[in-house]
């Protein structure tokens, strides 16, 4: 099982559509199984759900620090 596929394809659905970004934010689990379109173990499920919430949080701190980078030239 590509766990890693997996997280990548949570963030980019995420990140492109905010409808699925807000559902994310309140029922991960549900979305998670919905986009993979498999029922997976809980602790699989858990796995994923917490690998893309650190992407996600990483790539928003990533934009801010570029952003505050280009504010500084």
């Amino acid at each position: 099982m590509d766990i890693k596929g997996h997280i990548n394809k949570i963030v980019e659905e995420v990140t492109k559509n905010p409808n699925i970004k807000e559902q994310f934010e309140k029922e991960p689990v549900k979305v998670v199984e919905k986009i993979i379109g498999i029922d997976l173990p809980d602790d699989i499920v858990m796995k994923i759900v917490d690998g893309a919430r650190a992407k996600l949080t990483i790539d928003s701190v990533s934009k801010a620090a570029d952003t505050l980078k280009g504010i500084f030239k």
